[in-house]
């Protein structure tokens, strides 16, 4: 059982920024920073099947693509990688990439790569905030400059690296031809209410991705018998025993949540383990002096997404944007 306000580590990236506010109180660190990940404090017995991070950018990210668990195993590896995006701010113009704007065979793919006319050949598209963008294992991708995005993915570092915009960084041609699905990918995701306060973002085989919206001054009891991150978006709350505003987060795991929504409400993403969302995720506490506790509402479960189908071979691992 474990309710834990979560720790930030940040991570120089080439294309990071140096102002992460307001999604980080430090402010302005003087070093581009292109990531915070979110992680468990103190030494946990286990590292969590899931990760949380923030991604800031201020150049375009490399083309790449990630295995699949079949191909992660076969390498050694627990298990591979797949991913969520949730779009927190965008300036004017900024895109990213998902799949390529038609189908390529692997010959073809890789003569994109070596005279560079992969960076034409994905598709591209502008985002705005609270846009969705599911990525599963062997979908070829990219994230553009101007970005803030909160991204949920399995716990894996395998990277490979199709292009990098001349940073001289190593690529890893061959192991990305070999996952790749080599063609036009499913872009955005449609969000789906299943409550008041649940909007389904994602559904897939590894994990499940909601926004949750709590009116002001509400209380409820989250249920996160799997393991679960809330990363709040905006308003506040005291979750469990911790005061939390935007930008913190709260591991969760075989326990129940009480959350105490402030003045302004709370804005959250919430994430956890599994397949196919919670019937009864949250539960509406009675307010002090009432004995009216309301039941959790109901949900329709939709169908989980499918998985990407992605080649197996020998690979190597970067942990890199």
């Amino acid at each position: 059982m474990a309710i834990e306000l979560a720790r930030t580590q940040a991570l120089p990236r080439p294309w990071g920024v140096v102002d992460l506010r307001p999604w980080n109180k430090v402010g302005n660190s003087g070093i581009s920073i292109g990531e915070i990940w979110y992680e468990r404090p103190g030494k946990p017995t286990s590292n969590p099947s899931l990760l949380l991070k923030l991604l800031f950018t201020s150049q375009p990210l490399s083309i790449q693509v990630h295995p699949d668990d079949a191909h992660a195993r076969a390498i050694g590896l627990p298990n591979g990688k797949t991913e969520a995006w949730y779009v927190l701010s965008a300036a004017p113009g900024a895109k990213v990439a998902l799949g390529l704007d038609r189908r390529l065979t692997q010959q073809q793919l890789r003569k994109a790569v070596d005279d560079g006319s992969i960076s034409d050949l994905v598709a591209w598209q502008a985002v705005s905030p609270d846009d969705v963008i599911y990525v599963p294992a062997g979908t070829i991708h990219a994230i553009g400059a101007g970005l803030v995005i909160a991204e949920i993915q399995q716990r894996s570092n395998a990277t490979f690296r199709l292009f990098d915009h001349g940073r001289q960084r190593e690529l890893h041609i061959d192991s990305a031809i070999a996952v790749a699905d080599a063609g036009p990918a499913h872009f955005q995701i449609r969000p789906n209410p299943l409550t008041d306060q649940r909007t389904l973002l994602v559904s897939g085989p590894h994990f499940v991705l909601e926004r949750i919206d709590l009116a002001p001054n509400s209380s409820w009891c989250l249920e996160a018998k799997r393991e679960t991150w809330i990363l709040v978006l905006s308003g506040g709350a005291v979750a469990g025993s911790f005061d939390v505003a935007a930008a913190d987060a709260v591991f969760a795991q075989s326990d129940n949540v009480d959350i105490h929504a402030g003045t302004n409400g709370m804005v959250a993403l919430a994430a956890y383990t599994g397949v196919g969302p919670v019937p009864h995720l949250l539960r509406r506490l009675a307010r002090p002096g009432s004995t009216d506790a309301r039941q959790p509402q109901m949900v329709q479960l939709p169908t989980p997404l499918p998985r990407a189908r992605t080649a197996s071979t020998s690979s190597r691992l970067e942990i890199a944007k």
